[in-house]
């Protein structure tokens, strides 16, 4: 496992860095709270631990709609 310390606004590269597979970026830090941002072409697909045990069980068709929206990070990381 692979451990890096990041600052609000900071990324990680994922894969070749002139060719990246996606970037995660962390957009906001408050208190115990901290939004990561995720920037990978729609073919890769990205979940949460316990949506990834849902669909590993079968509770989950990954094929169907996606619950809640996808929207694009505001500017500034508001």
């Amino acid at each position: 496992m692979l451990v890096i310390t990041r600052r609000e606004g900071e990324e990680v590269v994922i894969g070749n860095p002139a060719s990246p597979i996606g970037i995660v970026r962390i957009a906001s830090i408050k208190g115990d709270r901290v939004r990561i941002a995720f920037e990978f072409p729609r073919e890769v697909a990205v979940h949460r631990k316990e949506v990834a045990e849902q669909i590993l069980a079968g509770a989950v068709d990954p094929t169907k709609n996606v619950i809640g929206q996808i929207r694009p990070a505001a500017e500034g990381g508001a």
